[in-house]
């Protein structure tokens, strides 16, 4: 099945970890092969990181936080033009397709 979540959308966490529950953020990466997406501020993961050493440049050791990958089905989309959550539908158009807002009908790109 195709994904229909890209980079770039705003999106809403609705399931999972209670911290994480109810927050919105931007699509950084999306993983269609794993149907899993990485979003901005959301599932932060902690990498204790010793010294490294590489093409003569030295990478700080310490803690450093990064944020990890969630399933797509944990995170729904928010309308632009509604701002709400919303599923997406699709609509095709003389060879184009565009993904659109089931609550108001509005174009998403």
């Amino acid at each position: 099945m195709k994904v229909k979540i890209r980079k770039g959308d705003i999106v809403e966490v609705i399931n999972g970890r209670f911290e994480d529950k109810g927050k919105r953020g931007e699509v950084i990466k999306v993983l269609p092969k794993h149907r899993r997406v990485t979003v901005q501020g959301v599932n932060i993961r902690k990498k204790h990181q010793s010294q490294v050493q590489t093409q003569g440049r030295t990478l700080n050791p310490g803690i450093i936080e990064f944020e990890g990958t969630i399933d797509i089905s944990n995170v729904m989309l928010v309308c632009p033009k509604c701002d709400e959550v919303t599923r997406v539908g699709i609509q095709r158009e003389e060879g184009e397709v565009h993904r659109v807002c089931k609550k108001c009908g509005a174009l998403i790109d």
